[in-house]
């Protein structure tokens, strides 16, 4: 039998707080989902930002998370939709705009966008 791992996410926008205790190894999001406490997300592939969290306590496993730059991963954010908690977790959703804007915001309407911008600047 697996570790189970509980986790709380604070989901802002809905002023709810959810504490469930996810097998280890699981992607959070699907497991809330089996357990009747679905979050937000849309692609599912961790490329969007619509699940995007700040870890509050704890760690995630991200590794397959392409949509936050290496950046914003160091700053605590992570996408619950590929992410594994590691240990006990607390979590708060954001607004998928405001990651985008910490992410992008700075190329777009100063003349830094161009075609193959890569997430990560060298």
């Amino acid at each position: 039998m697996r570790k189970l791992i509980p986790i709380t996410v604070h989901w802002r926008q809905q002023n709810r707080v959810i504490a469930l205790d996810v097998p280890e190894g699981d992607y959070i999001l699907q497991s809330f989902e089996q357990q009747g406490e679905p979050l937000p997300f849309s692609c599912r592939n961790g490329c969007c930002t619509t699940c995007a969290v700040r870890v509050i306590e704890g760690r995630i496993d991200q590794g397959e998370s392409l949509g936050l730059s290496h950046e914003l991963r160091a700053r605590g954010y992570g996408l619950l939709c590929v992410a594994r908690a590691t240990e006990p977790l607390q979590v708060e959703t954001q607004d998928e705009d405001e990651v985008y804007e910490l992410q992008f915001g700075r190329f777009f309407g100063r003349g830094k966008v161009r075609p193959g911008l890569p997430i990560e600047e060298e």
